[in-house]
């Protein structure tokens, strides 16, 4: 039976279009739905308030795709170093890219650069069609092919769907895919600041027993700042004046790079995580925050999405290459066995420092004090964190290792 599409992603965020692009110039036919097209022109003064911390692996992916000098060229923000200190006792550990024989620790980039970058290139590949404005109705996974019923288009065929639509997946709802998690009870406040002092190409996380702020340099010499707390305490953030609020800045900050003096728009999303009892179903596959949501106190959320892209993308190219079906269960729990529990594994590390950093029992604040100020002092432990924190560390696909294969 002939399919309109090989694949069809649904959703064409960061994780839907790096998988798109992957697949560009191979012989599967892909499609690309989204809702909303992407933002492809700024002001230069102006900077997204919604950035991520790309490490090392993604930038090795975006580079195999051929995205990553139009991001340079757009803004990427290099961080070299990182200091992280507990709001509750004197621990605190230095992080620094030297130490390790490497240029940087990553890289802060708006979402929308990355977003525009990708689409781009996208548009390079005769093999794959961008859907955009365009919505899933309904999907029928049951035949030998998936039927989907777009807003505007109507029917049309794949031989597999992907769910790249984020944590609230039509694609998972409409596969019966149930998840598994729980809210953190904080909200994440985002937005983009200038302080007193330069803030030194570095990183700055302070743990307090409410949640984790983080100061992320931007090259223009501002910060994006992270801000997890209680729904109540973002509520009141969000309601103060700027002046207000760059005062409680400064202050939750140790005004470690000075006082806040310049702050933009602000917004706040819940945090939860979640993780979807299967990656696959029937001609189906799920990617990034489909299939998992993870707190964001170690910026690992949109690489963890990335990583899913770039293995599922080896799995259906080495599938297609020895003629064998991609919708395949059998194959596509390869890309699950894969993925799943790396994922997981880091989940809950993120559970396990949330919990430990946010905890007001005495023992726990001592043994986090004492913990930071250890691995502060052994430089082969550090050593290790930071490169499994850049992800040069467990199973690569081979986009993200240094020679694309």
């Amino acid at each position: 039976m002939n399919a309109d599409y090989d694949v069809v992603v649904i959703g064409g965020g960061m994780v839907g279009t790096t998988l798109a692009c992957a697949l560009g110039d191979s012989d599967l036919k892909v499609a690309v739905v989204e809702a909303h097209p992407a933002e492809m022109e700024w002001a230069d003064d102006s900077v997204d308030m919604r950035c991520s911390a790309i490490t090392a692996a993604s930038q090795q992916i975006f580079t195999n795709l051929g995205a990553w000098d139009a991001i340079v060229a757009m803004r990427a923000s290099p961080f070299r170093e990182m200091q992280v200190w507990d709001a509750e006792g004197n621990g605190a550990i230095h992080f620094d890219s030297a130490d390790i024989a490497q240029d940087t620790l990553g890289h802060i980039v708006e979402n929308r650069v990355i977003q525009a970058a990708l689409i781009q290139r996208i548009n390079d590949f005769d093999n794959v069609a961008l859907l955009c404005p365009e919505m899933l109705e309904d999907q029928d996974t049951s035949g030998e092919l998936v039927k989907l019923t777009l807003k505007e288009r109507g029917e049309i065929t794949t031989r597999l769907i992907v769910g790249a639509d984020g944590a609230n997946s039509r694609v998972r709802q409409h596969a019966g895919i149930e998840t598994h998690g729980w809210s953190y009870h904080q909200h994440g406040i985002v937005s983009m600041i200038r302080t007193e002092l330069p803030h030194q190409e570095t990183a700055w996380q302070r743990f307090m027993p409410g949640g984790p702020l983080a100061f992320l340099p931007l090259n223009n010499g501002c910060c994006s700042i992270v801000w997890s707390t209680s729904p109540e305490h973002a509520e009141a953030l969000l309601a103060m004046d700027d002046e207000a609020f760059m005062a409680a800045l400064s202050y939750a900050s140790e005004q470690r790079l000075g006082n806040v003096i310049e702050v933009g728009p602000r917004a706040a999303f819940p945090l939860k995580r979640q993780h979807a009892a299967t990656y696959i179903g029937n001609h189906l596959a799920l990617i990034g925050d489909a299939a998992h949501a993870i707190h964001p106190l170690a910026g690992q959320g949109v690489n963890l999405g990335l990583l899913d892209a770039a293995a599922l993308t080896e799995v259906l190219l080495d599938a297609q290459a020895k003629n064998k079906n991609i919708a395949a269960t059998h194959i596509l729990r390869r890309y699950e066995r894969w993925r799943k529990g790396d994922n997981l594994m880091m989940m809950t590390a993120m559970d396990g420092f949330k919990k430990l950093f946010g905890s007001d029992n005495l023992p726990l604040k001592w043994l986090r004090n004492e913990g930071l100020t250890i691995a502060d002092k052994l430089p082969p432990l550090k050593n290790q964190i930071m490169l499994h924190a850049m992800g040069y560390k467990g199973d690569l696909p081979a986009l993200a290792r240094h020679a694309a294969v």
